[in-house]
């Protein structure tokens, strides 16, 4: 087992020295506030097998696909981007000093705007390589297939596949294909293969590039205000759309806690009745709004103890699962808000940290 020592001195050399967006603001692994966890990570004295539901990689191979593109499209202007490449041993020892048992593998959709055959060629390249990485390391890595999803036929395929022949957990999608939402009807047949195969959906945004001119200038806003309007978007057109009703059984997990949406859900439950003409009259909802989000899973990548006490008070601790974005360095330390977080119960935090994940995913907690 590692000393704490090792791992905070592994830490410090993967993460050491960040600087983030032009702001002049220095950020160092341990800058945090909080007391870097170690492995193993026990709750109440009972060992915790902590899983981060929100991880990302690349593969060359796929982006060989790309030509000229690949650098553009596989590598975002985030520090430590050339990591999503993962070399095995640096990327465990990069858990290890996170204090993260298993990462669930997704790769953010950058073919959706792709001809179907070139994009199903990337996606046939990511799911195989993904699912020879975690045969190879069944104890630290899960994935989440890759889906042509501008091509709904062949992503139900894709997705059978992927959980049954290859052993991925479920699927990494967009918050929308080419300016489509999620629950237009000819996604329908997507929704309803994951809902039979029992495996969750993981919604990624992609960004708001309509709004580019507007989120220009300092703060990174095209990601930092952008990203979490995607998923809330997304969100709310599969409840209001009436997805949700159509498939009650699918698993959705939205990154970065959900966006917006649980921040300010109650306001979803007034819209129809202040503004019946925004609403249409054919749409009946079993529920209100914002009791769907107590089926949807969300991420604990709001980086605070407040912020996790105020999401679990909106959706249920049991609705709350482990997410850091790595190798992107938005959270360096995903374990400590869960264990700083106060008004969580022991079995809550150990339902967070790794047992709701566990059962999602069907692996062993």
């Amino acid at each position: 087992m590692n000393t704490r020592r090792d791992v905070l001195k592994t830490g410090a050399a993967i993460f050491g020295g960040l600087v983030f967006c032009g702001c002049g603001l220095m950020h160092r692994a341990q800058a945090q506030g909080a007391i870097r966890q170690t492995l193993p990570v026990s709750v109440a004295g009972k060992k915790i097998k902590t899983i981060d539901v929100h991880t990302h990689c690349h593969f060359h191979e796929a982006g060989a696909l790309l030509g000229a593109d690949a650098a553009k499209l596989q590598i975002p202007p985030v520090n430590n981007a050339e990591a999503a490449f993962i070399e095995v041993d640096k990327r465990l020892a990069a858990m290890d000093a996170q204090a993260i048992d298993m990462e669930v593998l997704s790769i953010n959709p950058f073919w959706y705007d792709r001809d179907r055959d070139l994009a199903a060629q990337i996606v046939k390249i990511q799911n195989e390589k993904l699912a020879e990485l975690c045969a190879a390391k069944p104890d630290r890595f899960a994935a989440f297939a890759s889906l042509t999803l501008q091509a709904p036929d062949l992503a139900v395929q894709e997705l059978e596949t992927a959980v049954k022949k290859q052993g991925l957990k479920g699927a990494a999608i967009g918050d929308r294909v080419n300016g489509v939402e999620f629950s237009d009807p000819r996604f329908h047949p997507v929704w309803a293969k994951a809902e039979e195969l029992g495996v969750p959906l993981f919604i990624h945004p992609q960004g708001q590039p309509e709004l580019n001119k507007r989120l220009e200038g300092n703060g990174w806003l095209s990601n930092t205000i952008a990203n979490p309007l995607g998923t809330t978007i997304a969100l709310s057109h599969l409840i209001f759309e009436g997805t949700l009703d159509r498939h009650p059984g699918l698993k959705v997990i939205a990154a970065h806690g959900g966006g917006y949406l649980p921040s300010y859900a109650d306001r979803s439950d007034h819209a129809c009745l202040v503004g019946p003409k925004g609403c249409n009259p054919e749409i009946k909802l079993k529920k209100q709004p914002s009791e769907y989000l107590k089926q949807i899973y969300f991420d604990s990548l709001i980086f605070s103890p407040e912020a996790i006490r105020h999401l679990v008070a909106q959706v249920g601790a049991s609705q709350v699962v482990l997410g850091s974005d790595y190798p992107y360095p938005w959270e360096m330390n995903p374990v400590a808000p869960i264990l700083a977080t106060a008004s969580l119960s022991d079995d809550e935090r150990a339902d967070i940290l790794g047992r709701t994940a566990a059962k999602l995913f069907n692996v062993q907690a």
